[in-house]
């Protein structure tokens, strides 16, 4: 039996997770238009590869991934690309991003996956290749390469991977449904993956609210290979937490600035996981999600399995949405989520939730007050900071302080605005003091790679004129030491040279 350990801070918000019926898996009709975001992962946008007018098969590449941190985009279905322009996208900015529009033409055909059903004799290297030309993000809400994931270098050992399935945050039953509605492939995705990265240990964490989920994992990983542990754990938000999960499930902790590789493990999602079978054994990309449409504004709430790209207000419509009076759609869950600015905007690879509340069921923030110094967000802060002294210093723009106060250690779980008796919105704070720091050091290196260049090309001509200089005295040593054997002077014969040059000029032709 699994020791569980405790954590520090964490809130137990209510959890609203029945009201999507976790469990039961709805497919969505294919909508009219798919936007595809170019960038649905972290790192670097993909670049397109077809054009307007493409007619186009679904599991087709769209655009290619540019450089290690990024990932390909395919199209989940068939049909022609009618354009590739700014869309609205579902991001905290409310800004546009380019985005490859796609006109479905309903027949849903699709291009010839070969798959590779022998992945245990397969070279990992290989498997990686795979698994990067499939698109594959993680699905757990960062969107971070999964393929980068899985090669943390030479220099580490991984003897644990390890499978979250927490979803902690209230509401969103996305990988409660997937753990019942795939088990089996994810406990073969879980075994690819510990192929790759060579962790003999497989661990499968789930919270004690998802007594359907435990118990299907623990038939089919018992089935499948009984050393597969399956461990539950109390509830508690954000225990779900990349960092948390491990201290809880370990009693180890991952050093600030650290990643979990660092003490031998890889953390993936249960749709990580999925995602990663269907690729390895099917070939087949990562052009679907699921996704959990709830909130009391909504009349059939529910987990749906959809085309990435499709418009959020289809998505909506279909499950019944009565807007209210300045209605809100939270993108993602009431603790880390952000208000959608226009319902246009597609779903993307880490889109696990779309909340549709009532103004009674999630009232709007009220106005901050000032800040009391309670204390009782530094003892919610699941990552032992001192929040009240990071508001100050972003507020203060003190950019120093927020780097010795560890700022890129908080995960922006929301723990401390939700106890925050003056309603201070601290997590706001916090975003925009790590986007002003990230300003910062992208300025400092450019700043840095001029200064490089300019000493470079200092360095480059002075050695330019060295040698120029070199050059000359070597010629002039060279004629001092011709006039030295013939006797003469040089200095006068050039004289001399040069009155007869002039005396030629002045004769009359």
């Amino acid at each position: 039996m699994r020791v569980i350990h405790d954590i520090h801070g964490g809130i137990h918000p209510p959890e609203r997770k029945t009201l999507s019926r976790p469990g039961v898996l709805h497919q969505v009709v294919i909508p009219p238009l798919l936007v595809l975001p170019l960038r649905q992962h972290l790192g670097a946008p993909a670049q397109p590869i077809v054009a307007v007018g493409d007619t186009v098969l679904g599991g087709e590449k769209l655009a290619e991934p540019q450089g290690v941190m990024s990932v390909p985009i395919h199209a989940p279905t068939s049909g022609v690309v009618r354009a590739i322009e700014l869309r609205p996208i579902a991001h905290a900015s409310g800004l546009e991003d380019l985005c490859v529009v796609l006109e479905t033409d309903g027949k849903d055909r699709w291009v010839t996956g070969s798959g590779n059903e022998d992945w245990r004799k397969s070279d990992p290297a290989a498997l990686l290749d795979v698994i990067r030309e499939a698109g594959i993000a993680g699905l757990g809400g960062a969107g971070f390469p999964t393929a980068v994931k899985l090669n943390p270098g030479s220099s580490r050992t991984i003897e644990t991977l390890l499978i979250n399935g927490t979803e902690c945050e209230p509401y969103i039953t996305a990988d409660d449904t997937l753990m019942q509605c795939y088990t089996e492939a994810l406990i073969e995705g879980a075994q690819i993956l510990a192929h790759i990265v060579d962790a003999p240990h497989i661990l499968i964490g789930i919270e004690d609210n998802k007594p359907a989920a435990i118990s299907r994992v623990t038939d089919a990983a018992s089935k499948a290979d009984p050393s597969i542990e399956v461990a539950s754990f109390p509830t508690r938000y954000p225990s779900g937490g990349e960092k948390q999960i491990i201290e809880i499930l370990t009693g180890r902790q991952v050093p600030s600035g650290g990643i979990p590789a660092d003490i031998g493990m890889v953390c993936v999602n249960p749709g990580t996981a999925v995602a990663v079978r269907e690729a390895i054994i099917k070939g087949k990309p990562l052009t679907h999600r699921i996704v959990t449409l709830t909130g009391e504004a909504l009349a059939q709430p529910a987990n749906v399995l959809a085309c990435l790209g499709t418009p959020i207000h289809f998505l909506l419509e279909n499950a019944g949405l009565t807007a209210g009076p300045r209605q809100r759609i939270i993108h993602g869950g009431p603790m880390m989520g952000f208000a959608v600015s226009d319902l246009d905007a597609p779903i993307t690879k880490i889109t696990n939730c779309l909340l549709a509340p009532t103004a009674e069921e999630l009232p709007l923030p009220e106005t901050a007050k000032p800040c009391i110094r309670c204390g009782h967000c530094a003892e919610a802060c699941p990552a032992s900071l001192l929040p009240q002294q990071l508001y100050w210093y972003a507020r203060a723009k003190d950019q120093e302080q927020l780097m010795e106060h560890r700022l890129f250690d908080c995960i922006e779980c929301g723990a401390c605005a939700y106890v925050c008796p003056s309603q201070i919105p601290l997590v706001q704070y916090y975003r925009a003091a790590k986007g002003q720091l990230r300003d910062s050091e992208q300025e400092r290196r450019r700043s840095d790679n001029s200064r490089d260049r300019f000493e470079a090309r200092q360095t480059r001509l002075e050695a330019e004129i060295a040698a120029r200089e070199a050059k000359r005295a070597a010629r002039k040593a060279a004629a001092q030491n011709k006039a030295s054997e013939d006797g003469s002077d040089p200095i006068q014969a050039a004289i001399e040279r040069a009155k007869a040059r002039k005396a030629d000029q002045e004769q009359p032709s």
